[in-house]
């Protein structure tokens, strides 16, 4: 994508109502613009880094055998009554009425919505397990929304919702989310730690949120510090085997990690103190086993093996796709901008014209430009008039993995400056080079 031909307005000025630095830059960048209170339009390069970070948790998910779908964001308010969380769920929830005056809600969650899907076309033992998600735009009318989309009213989320006959089973499936989150947020370039934590008005007696830790953080948090070592790739797996991804759960629930809502001073004392850390941290996503919850005052029934019509046991899981844009940020940024991990970049480089009047620059620039977009490489391109400061500040802000930079005095020696953003290591190479270096990076990216 050349600039000039670009919508990406990006502000000189930090805004006052950007108190955290995610929000500060998100706006900056010009990835979003607020619309009321909570509530953004994502612009063409936030919308860009949105798709991406959405990309990834498809893949994951359907790695883990869990099928996709799409739920409406306006739910019937009757369903909620039906599970008994209509009165429950308090004034986060936006009530509405249609010409008719029938009762619906602007979706905050959808366990009753996915319920009823299930006990209209599941009866019998022999269609379980089954796990459902989808990712959808979400409404909490909050109190007070703030930190820009780390706290909006509005945001996009992926949850999903596994059916299972038994207890046992239902755990074999919270594990199985516990895994795929690991790797999801790996490959996002996060360590999300996982924590024990409060089911809130999700219900259930068992949940983990999981966790980026960031000053800016709206959670304190307590955990042992080993937890910072453990592998959260975790290589190849295989699903469908519940005893290694079990062993997996293990290792990392092991050590004590909580949030401040389960948060027990007495067993964290046991931990040695030079391995206690209390910090600030942000939520990214959550997992639950809530059991019969909904299922039997919903009449989720299936016929068991035994020809019983029992009750299915259920769980979530959520995943804050919006909310991790901001959460990315929050974690990889310097004084210049954002840094972004090459995954989720939005363009894998920048390519930086110096001199737009020089016909060898603009030449090499168009090469580079055409051969690297042939082999699907995404490039925001610099053609404008801008001055070669303003440019580079401005590649720096946006925070692209890679910057390629074309001025007449390299050209002179046959050579182009290649920039790594996250550590600043400025390398003079062919222009053959640059593209092998960055192709090379690019294929290792693709395999994963």
């Amino acid at each position: 994508m050349k600039l000039s031909k670009y919508f990406l307005p990006v502000l000189k000025e930090v805004p006052a109502e950007a108190n955290i630095i995610s929000h500060q830059l998100m706006l900056r960048c010009g990835m979003i613009k607020q619309t009321t209170a909570g509530i953004y339009s994502w612009l063409p390069l936030g919308f860009k880094v949105l798709k991406k970070i959405e990309e990834i948790v498809h893949d994951e998910q359907i790695k883990a055998g869990h099928i996709p779908m799409l739920m409406p964001t306006i739910q019937p308010a009757e369903l909620w009554q039906e599970s008994g969380r209509y009165d429950d769920y308090g004034k986060e929830m936006l009530r509405i009425k249609d010409r008719q005056d029938r009762s619906y809600l602007y979706g905050p969650t959808n366990e009753e919505l996915i319920t009823d899907i299930f006990r209209s076309n599941i009866s019998s033992y022999k269609d379980l397990p089954l796990t459902l998600y989808h990712i959808q735009w979400k409404f909490r009318d909050e109190l007070r929304p703030r930190f820009g989309v780390m706290r909006g009213r509005e945001f996009y989320m992926k949850d999903g919702y596994n059916f299972d006959l038994s207890e046992k089973e239902a755990i074999d499936a919270y594990n199985r989310h516990f895994v795929s989150y690991l790797r999801t947020f790996n490959r996002m370039g996060l360590q999300a730690i996982p924590m024990r934590a409060e089911t809130g008005p999700i219900g259930g007696n068992y949940s983990h949120e999981f966790l980026v830790l960031a000053n800016t953080g709206e959670s304190t948090v307590f955990f042992d510090k080993t937890l910072l070592d453990l592998d959260t790739d975790q290589g190849k797996l295989h699903y469908n085997q519940s005893p290694e991804i079990e062993k997996i759960v293990e290792r990392f629930t092991k050590p004590y990690a909580r949030t401040e809502d389960t948060h027990d001073e007495n067993l964290f004392m046991e931990v040695p103190e030079d391995r206690r850390i209390e910090s600030r941290a942000i939520e990214v996503g959550q997992i639950f086993y809530f059991g019969t919850k909904y299922s039997e005052p919903m009449k989720a029934f299936v016929i068991s093996p035994d020809g019983k019509r029992v009750p299915v046991h259920m769980g979530s899981h959520g995943i804050g796709v919006s909310r991790l844009v901001g959460a990315i940020i929050e974690a990889s940024h310097d004084e210049r901008g954002i840094i972004w991990p090459e995954p989720v970049a939005p363009f894998f480089a920048g390519l930086i014209n110096l001199n737009y009047r020089d016909e060898e620059c603009i030449k090499v620039c168009d090469d580079v430009y055409e051969e690297l977009g042939a082999n699907g490489i995404e490039i925001l391109y610099d053609d404008t008039d801008e001055r070669p400061g303003a440019k580079f500040a401005k590649m720096d802000l946006i925070g692209l993995p890679w910057q390629i930079v074309v001025g007449p005095k390299g050209l002179a020696e046959g050579k182009i400056e290649l920039v790594y953003r996250r550590t600043g290591e400025a390398i003079l190479l062919t222009m053959g080079e640059v593209l092998e270096k960055i192709s090379t990076a690019h294929k290792a990216l693709v395999k994963v």
